[in-house]
């Protein structure tokens, strides 16, 4: 039988959907690996797999990969499988492996501040997971191509350790309008396509040109905007125009993930609020309970995982969450003590507070605070909180240390605001400032 022309992998953390847990996830790219199996239970990362040995479910990203490939191949040609599984399908007629990689080198937010919780120059389990990828022994005896891509390419580039993993394409950015024009010439081995790709942001993809994607997503991940707009300069999508999907597209991603078995969908955006956002950033709230409707009518689904949202809606207009709390806490998979739900259910989406400086606030994100001023960001946030909490939404908040300039003063109100939040009911999560690839702030020094 005749190997796949096209094999698509990622790292068992980055697929794993164990106990629907985004948060174990997130830590999976922090802890070290020699650690790893006394922090994790060992079979948290121990996904599933079809009969034929093909992977159930990977992150979106490399799910799109593969839809957008499958415009131009058949099924047998293009294999998605787990790193465990390469050797089932790569062999002398394999041209290309292609890796998706969040953090393949331990260079995201929570890896900086976590890992070194354990000790210095510790390799990270992610870190640890593409290794094990790029150093396969199917690899070395068959040479495909290797391409990677994913949000967290960046750092191999950046490190310059191309060469190092023999790595022969290098893709970062939005790729849907580019991608099979850009695969064709590297099937072709055009010599002059690049080996660091970069898609410039007047390339970005129209929602009408992105597919669904034909299989199943890790955690039942489905799109519901992209980009943002609001201008975080430590952010890749604040700087780029927010983007609704339709709810027809919505809901057949849906579709998808539950005829695959998935009962639960993640909602994709980097703010919630913003779907089908109305003039000035204002919520469209029937466009939101219309999609929450739609999304649990789906046969099979039964829970929601929300991402992330900001504060100055909730507190410009408390009904928001009144009307939308209904929709979303039934359907968490989260339960906590002090919800007031009758089955003790409580969402937790991201929200990002990052500082309780004033200063700090104006200089870099000014804009989460819209139509609110920098000054009144500490008063929006214990405002919001105390309205979320209300409606047993107890979210997650991260807060960024080290960003460049920071004083004292500014650590101090950032404590002060997080002694203010005390008796509030949330996860507060530190992270040291990282100079993000494709940000404002790329270039700035991260705390040492």
């Amino acid at each position: 039988m005749a190997s796949p022309l096209i094999v698509l992998t990622a790292s068992s953390t980055e697929a794993s959907e164990w106990n629907h847990s985004i948060w174990q996830q997130m830590m999976s790219a922090a802890v070290p690996v020699k650690l790893s199996n006394t922090i994790f239970n060992k079979v948290s990362f121990a996904n599933e797999s079809w009969p034929d040995g093909r992977a159930k479910f990977v992150p979106n990203g490399l799910r799109m990969v593969e839809t957008l490939l499958l415009r131009e191949y058949a099924e047998e040609d293009v294999v998605t499988c787990y790193c465990d599984n390469l050797e089932k399908f790569i062999g002398p007629e394999t041209k290309v492996l292609a890796i998706h990689a969040h953090n393949p080198l331990g260079i995201s937010y929570a890896t900086e501040i976590y890992a070194k919780l354990f000790g210095e120059n510790l390799m990270p389990l992610n870190a640890a997971e593409f290794l094990k990828i790029v150093t396969h022994p199917i690899i070395r005896k068959y040479k495909p191509k290797i391409v990677v891509g994913g949000p967290g390419a960046w750092q191999l580039e950046k490190a310059n350790r191309l060469d190092e993993f023999k790595i022969d394409y290098l893709i970062d950015g939005e790729i849907e309008r580019v991608f099979n024009d850009l695969f064709a010439r590297i099937m072709a081995g055009d010599p002059e396509l690049p080996r660091i790709i970069k898609v410039p942001k007047n390339m970005q993809a129209t929602v009408e040109e992105i597919p669904v994607v034909r299989h199943r997503s890790t955690f039942g991940v489905v799109e519901i905007t992209r980009g943002c707009g609001r201008g975080c300069q430590f952010c890749g999508p604040a700087t780029k125009v927010g983007r609704s999907f339709p709810l027809d597209h919505i809901i057949e991603s849906v579709k998808v993930n539950a005829r695959e078995g998935a009962d639960s969908v993640l909602i994709a955006s980097e703010d919630m609020f913003l779907y089908e956002q109305l003039p000035n950033f204002q919520t469209n709230v029937p466009a939101l309970e219309k999609l929450f409707k739609s999304i649990v009518a789906v046969p099979g689904i039964k829970l929601i995982q929300t991402s992330h949202i900001t504060m100055a809606p909730v507190v410009k207009d408390p009904s928001i969450v009144e009307r939308l709390a209904p929709l979303i806490v039934p359907y968490s998979h989260v339960q906590h003590q002090f919800s007031s739900h009758p089955d003790k259910r409580a969402a937790d989406p991201i929200i990002g507070l990052e500082t309780g400086s004033a200063r700090l606030f104006d200089t870099y994100m000014k804009g989460k605070a819209y139509p609110y001023k920098s000054h009144q960001w500490r008063d929006v946030i214990l405002k919001g909180m105390e309205t979320l909490n209300r409606h047993n939404i107890f979210p997650m908040c991260t807060f960024i240390l080290g960003l460049p300039g920071e004083t004292d003063e500014d650590t101090k109100q950032s404590l002060d605001l997080l002694y203010d939040l005390r008796n509030a009911k949330g996860t507060f999560v530190p992270t040291f400032f990282v100079p993000l690839e494709d940000t404002r702030m790329q270039k700035k020094p991260a705390l040492s």
